[in-house]
């Protein structure tokens, strides 16, 4: 697990600055209101709030303004200081920035009132103790959020990702992570699955992937269009550009 951390550590460095942009990152910024809408009902003044993974709190500083505090925990201090840089330049000022283990977090039980992990579980070594320790730190009856790309039940993406990002772990499908959760006494409430097709080109440049692994997933998803072997990444051609296709699922359950 440690090796993996340090991978992630290393390969989020390289995306912190890019992170939040549109143009670089379409996955983590198109549908951020979309998920702020989703768990809009749980979101109260009163509300303490953590996001586990937080990258460079997307999540925390979309909601910051409708809760009372949010913590963003992440593992990379570059993430962090992305974050940090640009909360200040939007005079956020009730966002807390921590680093640390999602695995192992370092708060008390029954800490926070609403807890949210965004795009991590298939990046983590193990997803089951982030869950895990996510409701751990939860009140009872706290809202858990847990939005993910999941598995499209297809070929193999997960070696695609890791031949763009070898920080990427393993995807869960939305029944997976709705286990996690249940698992810990939490009760799912609502779920959202979508699609999402998205350009190639930007997605390996935002992770600085090496050329040649960036070469082999260009001809890999070209040759599936061709009819060659299924990669799960769906490719398609969009005005003459390579685009290929995620599956997200957004989770809401309640603590135990």
């Amino acid at each position: 697990m440690a090796a993996h951390d340090e991978r992630i550590v290393r390969e989020f460095s390289k995306q912190a600055a890019g992170f939040g942009n549109p143009s670089l990152n379409a996955g983590l910024t198109r549908h951020l209101d979309r998920l702020v809408r989703f768990m809009a009902s749980e979101l109260d003044p009163e509300d303490v709030v953590l996001e586990v993974a937080a990258g460079t709190a997307l999540v925390s500083r979309a909601i910051a303004r409708r809760v009372r505090h949010v913590t963003a925990l992440d593992l990379t201090p570059a993430m962090l200081a992305q974050g940090k840089r640009e909360a200040d330049h939007d005079a956020i000022t009730n966002v807390t920035f921590t680093r640390g283990d999602a695995a192992d977090l370092p708060y008390a039980d029954r800490s926070f009132t609403l807890v949210v992990t965004r795009f991590s579980l298939h990046q983590v070594a193990d997803p089951a103790a982030v869950v895990r320790e996510m409701a751990r730190v939860s009140r009872p009856g706290a809202a858990l959020v847990v939005a993910d790309l999941v598995h499209p039940g297809a070929g193999d993406p997960d070696r695609i990702e890791r031949l763009r990002d070898p920080s990427h772990n393993t995807m869960l499908t939305e029944s997976g992570i709705a286990d996690l959760l249940t698992a810990t006494g939490a009760e799912v409430k609502e779920t959202d699955r979508f699609d999402f097709v998205r350009p190639l080109e930007p997605w390996l440049e935002l992770a600085h992937t090496d050329p040649d692994a960036a070469a082999r997933i260009r001809q890999e998803l070209t040759d599936e269009i061709a009819g060659g072997p299924t990669t799960g990444m769906r490719p398609t051609v969009v005005d003459g550009d390579l685009h290929f296709t995620q599956t997200y699922a957004f989770l809401l359950a309640h603590a135990a």
